[in-house]
């Protein structure tokens, strides 16, 4: 079975890769991660990358990463947006609470390496409202693409391989560098646990 997977993820991977060039890409510049997790995995990353802005926005202003109280607001937000959607509640709220700890991880990486470059701080500061509301559009993409793939997560092996070749292929899509990939693998720690876990 590893054999096979080993051989069949690469194969897939380039067979995608093929299609959108002579396709194009989905949207944007970038290609969509790929696999049934591909359209989830590519949420989480613009999610992550939207942490840049959180901490440039932050960085130099004595605003702390750790926020217990927002984090508490996002997390009773998103049990409720679940409930709506008919999404496991709990579920939803383990798979934000990753969400949230790899945007700190982001952070945490971003303040050590401008702390240590000042030449490669930001020069400016992005507006944080502005960045809130592009969270909260992906708050309820999220919750849309959970709901579509319940059928995936419930089976642990088969999503761990579509976890893995979404993840994989995103990377790379996206040219994540070290801290952004140790990001992705922070968000996408629950997706396929079983609910309530």
């Amino acid at each position: 079975m590893l054999v096979t997977t080993a051989v069949t993820v690469p194969q897939a991977m380039a067979a995608d890769a093929d299609a959108r060039t002579n396709n194009g890409p989905v949207s944007g510049t970038t290609s969509t991660p790929i696999g049934k997790l591909g359209p989830l995995t590519d949420l989480v990353i613009e999610r992550i990358l939207v942490s840049d802005d959180v901490a440039a926005s932050k960085f130099g202003t004595g605003s702390p990463i750790e926020d217990p109280v927002r984090e508490a607001q996002v997390l009773e937000s998103v049990r409720k947006q679940a409930d709506a959607a008919g999404v496991d509640a709990d579920a939803a709220v383990a798979f934000f609470r990753d969400q949230i700890t790899a945007s700190k991880v982001v952070q945490r990486g971003l303040f050590a390496r401008w702390t240590a470059h000042p030449e490669e701080a930001p020069t400016t500061r992005p507006d944080l409202g502005a960045i809130r509301t592009r969270l909260d559009r992906l708050t309820t993409a999220l919750l849309a693409e959970l709901k579509a793939t319940e059928h995936v997560r419930d089976k642990p092996i088969a999503c761990t391989v579509q976890l893995t070749l979404a993840g994989v292929s995103g990377a790379v899509a996206d040219h994540l560098d070290a801290l952004h990939r140790q990001a992705l693998r922070t968000a996408t720690d629950s997706v396929c646990a079983p609910a309530g876990q």
